[in-house]
């Protein structure tokens, strides 16, 4: 079988890509990995939110061809800033992104991931240009009622806490915006195709965010203290980050390139195999056993806010469609991440500069774009 990522470096060659959310944690991976690829990438995003950041960390400032830290409900500035970039895709990453944040600030996460997203999609309509456009979600989207099986992409949409619930109108915004103003039937007229995307629990090197699991055990074990794991038994859909943007990527790409790309224009799931749903405890033992040391504690409390115990994805629509499938396994995409944090640790901190960690960064791209043969690829991936 022909690897659906070797069409990528072709499809995004000199073309311009507009990244929203480009300072975060998967917008800094998918920003490395465009400029690798060739393509002209514009970012535009508020400063970074954490201190170390994958940002500053993977240097990504220096392969960017137009840096904006600014606000995408500044709708004059974003639609300034996307007109000049002239793109021919559009990657909308930037949102507020934690759960428990949520509780704390609801309306700001509804205003940021809601209208937030109807900003980045006016200035979308203003561009009056052909261009592929991929909003990225969550797969907190769907009204998770923690079946045992995959939800698919025709799901009912919903959310018990603010996040879940912003994320499940922000893809009504999406379907609203693409049944009103860009439907694929009428591509010949608008020229955009609109995609949205649903994700996992996405892990590896240099996510610093508040409440993220992997950055809780990278800090703990650098300080040499125990792990607090605050819902060890919760089973989470995990998978390297460098899987959903590889979706990410190829659905732009055939999008933009393929005859028929406007049929493409939809609502897509990229998560791991059903075969890679682990338990939060588990994930910290394998993180535990690549770094080589430390421990865990369980500080689970009754009185935390609701998380989900049990969210799956189904993910066959994007394997039948697209030829797109999990390439790492769980136990590997740990060990990559924890190996990532162990380089940055073991840095002298005055050499924690920015771009100390871009090499890293690079070579995992290029060994996940290289895993075809290798003895770590999924077994579904074979």
């Amino acid at each position: 079988m022909t690897d659906p990522l070797r069409e990528l470096p072709a499809a995004f060659a000199q073309r311009s890509v507009f990244v929203t959310g480009h300072t975060g944690f998967k917008g800094s991976w998918l920003s490395l990995w465009l400029s690798r690829l060739g393509a002209r990438v514009h970012g535009y995003a508020l400063a970074p939110s954490t201190d170390p950041s994958a940002f500053v960390a993977g240097g990504v400032r220096d392969v960017l061809c137009a840096h904006h830290e600014a606000d995408i409900r500044d709708s004059a500035r974003l639609a300034q800033a996307m007109r000049e970039a002239a793109p021919d895709v559009v990657l909308h990453l930037a949102a507020q992104p934690l759960v428990r944040l949520s509780y704390a600030q609801p309306r700001e996460t509804f205003d940021v991931n809601v209208v937030g997203t109807a900003s980045v999609l006016d200035a979308v309509r203003a561009l009056d240009r052909p261009c592929a456009v991929v909003v990225v979600t969550s797969d907190k989207c769907y009204d998770n009622r923690e079946h045992t099986w995959g939800y698919r992409e025709t799901d009912p949409m919903g959310g018990l806490d603010p996040y879940s619930a912003s994320k499940g109108a922000a893809e009504l915004v999406v379907a609203s915006y693409r049944q009103s103003f860009f439907p694929p039937e009428r591509v010949d007229q608008h020229g955009v195709k609109l995609a949205s995307v649903r994700a996992g629990n996405v892990i590896g090197g240099g996510d610093w965010a508040q409440d993220r699991i992997m950055a809780d055990i990278a800090r703990s074990l650098s300080r040499g203290q125990p792990v607090q794991v605050r819902n060890p038994r919760s089973l989470r859909p995990w998978q390297h980050v460098l899987e959903p943007l590889g979706g990410y990527l190829l659905l732009a790409a055939r999008m933009l390139t393929a005859p028929d790309g406007a049929r493409l224009a939809d609502a897509w799931n990229f998560g791991p195999s059903s075969l890679e749903v682990v338990t939060v405890g588990a994930l910290v033992d394998l993180f535990l056993a690549a770094w080589g040391s430390g421990s865990w504690q369980d500080a689970s409390s009754s009185a935390q806010p609701h998380e989900a115990r049990l969210l799956r994805l189904s993910i066959d629509k994007a394997v039948t469609l697209l030829g797109w499938r999990p390439r790492w396994s769980a136990s590997e995409a740990v060990r990559r991440a924890a190996l990532w944090y162990r380089r940055f640790y073991e840095q002298d901190p005055a050499a924690r500069v920015a771009g100390s960690m871009r090499n890293a960064c690079l070579a995992d791209i290029a060994d996940y774009e290289a895993t075809g043969s290798a003895a770590h690829l999924h077994p579904e991936a074979k």
